[in-house]
């Protein structure tokens, strides 16, 4: 659709358009209806978690509320398709005067983009000019991993920072949380949502990852023997579909508890600011391929949908053997 020659001044509503279903802003019933049939796509067939659409949703919401202050009123399909490559600039040059980081425009930008491949496919708008804009270059980011000599002394100490009067069944569960997201290279998401049916057997596990995709994990004799002394002190009574980490009234584990616990667990030890419990993902990938592992092994252990995610473990490997190289060679001071 050609843009016409000048912006319009868009006059005062007779009414105030139906808001897009979870984004908070006012936009014209037919781009609210498309957001709409948007966000239960992203549900049902890209089975998308909720926080996901969520998420999607605001980074959409801010975009949508950008264009009506630019463009001067309620936003409709027909304005979306009409949009040039400068609007969508202007957009981004907005979010960095904001100071956004640059790895949250470009997500946020990602999700546009999403949004205007779905419209496109579904026949209701076409705008080429949003694939002619660069989002911002992203500092490329190595993963933090702990070495294998702090991995082993967090695991070994995660009783250290306990208090004195703390039950021995939650030692024991944290113990084998820490044990569990370093043997396997479980994202903290991931080992919260297990459970007690999907408690290791035969040494593997079945673990649901994002987009709900399962994998099987093979599953370390420690790591078992982690659970399992866990689960027998463990006083909360349950079935296959109970969590298998419980907070200490029963419920399941908060990951603020245990993003607390690697806080304590770091000041305690000594270890730097990185070491969360995703960083125990990093360094199992990270050991692994030092140690030999096949890439291709390890994205299948980690779940990654793209190689090139698992890649950056190389980089990893990399920087150590440069820093022993440095550090050992006789001219490397030179």
């Amino acid at each position: 659709m050609a843009r016409p020659a000048s912006r319009r001044v868009a006059p005062a509503p007779p009414a105030a358009p139906p808001a897009a279903a979870g984004t908070g802003f006012s936009a014209a019933p037919d781009l609210a209806a498309a957001i709409a049939d948007w966000r239960q796509w992203l549900c049902e067939e890209k089975r998308a978690s909720p926080h996901t659409v969520e998420a999607y949703g605001r980074d959409l919401a801010v975009f949508i509320g950008f264009l009506s202050g630019h463009l001067g009123g309620a936003v409709g399909l027909s304005d979306l398709e009409a949009l040039r490559a400068a609007d969508f600039r202007a957009y981004l040059a907005t979010r960095s005067n904001d100071n956004y980081a640059r790895t949250s425009t470009a997500r946020a930008f990602s999700v546009v983009r999403g949004f205007f491949r779905f419209m496109e496919r579904h026949g209701r708008l076409a705008n080429a000019a949003i694939h002619n804009v660069r989002t911002p270059k992203l500092p490329h980011a190595v993963p933090k991993a702990l070495s294998e000599a702090e991995a082993a002394l967090l695991i070994g100490s995660t009783d250290i920072v306990a208090l004195a009067d703390a039950e021995a069944w939650v030692l024991a569960r944290d113990a084998a949380l820490v044990t569990l997201l370093y043997g396997c290279g479980l994202r903290l998401g991931e080992a919260l949502s297990l459970t007690r049916g999907s408690v290791p057997k035969d040494g593997i596990m079945r673990v649901t990852g994002k987009g709900n995709k399962q994998r099987i994990v093979p599953v370390l004799p420690a790591v078992t023997e982690a659970i399992s002394a866990y689960m027998a002190l463990c006083p909360h009574a349950g079935d296959a579909t109970t969590p298998l980490f419980l907070g200490t009234r029963g419920g399941p584990l908060n990951p603020r508890i245990a993003q607390g616990l690697m806080q304590k667990l770091r000041l305690a030890l000594g270890l730097p600011e990185t070491a969360t419990p995703h960083a125990l993902r990093h360094s199992f990938a990270t050991h692994l391929l030092a140690g030999g592992g096949d890439l291709r092994a390890i994205q299948e252990l980690l779940g990654h949908a793209s190689l090139s995610t698992t890649q950056r473990y190389t980089e990893v490997d990399a920087a150590r053997l440069q820093s022993v190289h440095r550090m050992a060679h006789p001219r490397a001071g030179r």
